[in-house]
């Protein structure tokens, strides 16, 4: 939804592009198993588990997902500019 709003994509259009960014096919994309595996492997956190110390969670996982997606997470602007980072 994110990708919708923010660059004016239509639904298939951004999942092709969230499929494209991580790595895998849009079958794959809507598989649980392994979306679940993907999201641990780049640090975007977990959904529906119970966090670890190992996963990312919160922030973190917010960060690291404007990152791997190339978008514009407005907390996470928030907190960077809040904490003096940007």
């Amino acid at each position: 939804m994110r990708l919708q709003l923010a660059k004016k994509m239509k639904i298939n259009e951004a999942k092709a592009y969230v499929a494209e960014k991580l790595g895998v096919s849009l079958e794959e994309l809507c598989d649980v198993v392994t979306m679940s595996d993907k999201r641990e492997e780049l640090g975007l956190g977990l959904a529906h588990v119970e966090p670890c110390a190992e996963a990312n969670a919160g922030m973190e996982a917010k960060f690291r997902i404007q990152e791997v997606l190339d978008i514009k997470i407005n907390s996470v602007e928030r907190f960077k500019e809040r904490a003096g980072l940007k």
